[in-house]
């Protein structure tokens, strides 16, 4: 918890999505890099406009996704491309981080060490999940040498309990986790079944009173549920933030600036 508070300083920060147009090799790559990082640049100013106290890059439109030892190097060299010249706009205290789709937390590690950004979202970190891209396994110690190796420990690593856009069946069995500890995770996300779909508020509980460790929520808060979740550590918020609440659109600044005044009036409370 002290490496979070370290970097995060609100009772519950607000970690804002920009959602990347699809990158080269995707099938809806529009044929332009520089287009994705002038509109990157331009979201993130519209979330730092607004007072968002932190940014996390995905690839979400490289659909349909793959695992990640189908990732070209197009995908890592171009959101390292983004993320460098997202990094000359971002202020130093303003927490920054990766999430490569799917399951992509090599990749997402080695652009955060290059590029100076303070976390990444990994998925598939504990336990294995079916999703439309196929069988994701457990990774976590995969992932936390690969990070000591390339001397990027200063890079915490939030990690989805359970994978969206995926069958849980095969963790049915296992209740919410004491044992997270044992998995060196920097940080606990909980969300709902897919994208934009509530986290359970009574996990959320459960998740606080079971574990020390930050607990953030990665989908489906809007300004009209945010008091069922403000005892998180964090919100990660994507959909709510564009037209109409849907991930594909365009940012909508009112949204943006009327949920930031709600929830700082939460933080004074």
């Amino acid at each position: 918890m002290k490496r979070f508070k370290h970097i995060f300083h609100k009772k519950c920060s607000v970690i804002a999505m920009v959602h990347l147009d699809a990158l080269p090799g995707s099938p809806l790559f529009a044929g332009s890099v520089e287009n994705i990082v002038s509109n990157a640049c331009k979201e993130t100013e519209t979330y730092l406009n607004n007072g968002i106290d932190g940014i996390l890059v995905e690839n979400m439109h490289d659909v349909p996704y793959v695992q990640s030892q189908h990732l070209g190097p197009e995908v890592t060299a171009t959101m390292c491309r983004v993320c460098a010249e997202l990094r000359k706009i971002i202020p130093r205290e303003k927490p920054f981080g990766i999430q490569v789709l799917a399951g992509g937390n090599r990749e997402a590690l080695s652009v955060a060490k290059a590029c100076s950004m303070n976390f990444i979202r990994a998925e598939g970190f504990v336990f294995s999940h079916i999703a439309d891209e196929g069988f994701t396994d457990a990774n976590a110690g995969i992932i936390l040498r690969y990070r000591r190796n390339i001397q990027a420990d200063d890079v915490l690593v939030f990690t989805d309990i359970k994978k969206k856009h995926s069958s849980h069946s095969i963790t049915s069995d296992w209740k919410l986790p004491r044992q997270l500890i044992f998995f060196l995770s920097d940080g606990v996300i909980l969300t709902g079944a897919t994208t934009g779909d509530p986290a359970n508020a009574t996990e959320l509980k459960l998740l606080k009173d079971s574990v020390q460790l930050p607990v953030l929520i990665g989908s489906g808060v809007t300004l009209a549920n945010l008091k069922d979740y403000i005892h998180a550590d964090a919100l990660i918020v994507g959909s709510y933030f564009k037209k109409e609440g849907k991930w594909n659109q365009q940012l909508d600044e009112k949204r943006i600036s009327d949920f930031m005044k709600k929830i700082d009036r939460y933080d004074l409370k």
